[in-house]
């Protein structure tokens, strides 16, 4: 089976890992989390690598875990197998939270949670500028760097409009079409290629 993989490893271009960027799963990669994921790198140093899967979206209700969560209809992903019971946030919202982290443009990490339970209680939050993760993806010091050259991902730039859109399962595929055409081999590979 090893020699039909081959054919779908394609040299990654020469984009460095850094926050801001996405990391695209290639096609072979397996694993409940990043089977045809699409993570966004909020963090990226020497020390390590932070980033949130963006669409592996669940169904899942703020307010069944903080019950004084106010009433908001939110998007949750699964963020990554890392502090799974924890909930993240990555927003549009900049100076208004206080203790955010510049990402991107006018993307934003984290924050001062009750803060942001005020703004959304007071309707200053809309649901198309917030994601919420369950759990983070994270690499130790060169971590990233070795799955990178093993192929197991593709590093990319991104429109921030892109990751704050309303992603699900299907979206690697679209992702990948915007990589380029080299990759357009990836979008027929088969998820389980013991069915082909």
């Amino acid at each position: 089976m090893k020699g039909n993989l081959d054919i779908f490893k394609i040299k990654t271009n020469n984009v460095l890992p850094q926050k801001g960027r996405i990391l695209i799963a290639e096609p072979f990669l397996h694993g409940d989390y990043f089977s045809r994921s699409v993570v966004f790198l909020v963090a990226h140093s020497d020390k390590g690598a932070v980033g949130f899967i963006l669409n592996k979206k669940i169904d899942f209700v703020l307010q069944d875990v903080f019950l004084d969560f106010p009433k908001f209809k939110a998007n949750v992903f699964l963020g990554g197998p890392v502090a799974a019971d924890s909930i993240f946030f990555i927003h549009k919202l900049g100076d208004k939270l206080p203790g955010s982290i510049s990402v991107l443009g006018n993307l934003f990490w984290g924050g001062d949670f009750k803060v942001l339970k005020n703004l959304i209680a007071s309707g200053l939050v809309k649901p198309n500028e917030i994601h919420f993760f369950l759990g983070y993806s994270g690499w130790d010091a060169g971590q990233l760097e070795d799955e990178i050259k093993e192929d197991s991902w593709l590093v990319t730039d991104v429109d921030e409009n892109l990751v704050m859109r309303d992603t699900n399962d299907v979206s690697w595929t679209d992702f990948v079409k915007k990589a380029g055409n080299r990759y357009s081999i990836w979008e027929n590979y088969p998820e389980n290629p013991s069915f082909n």
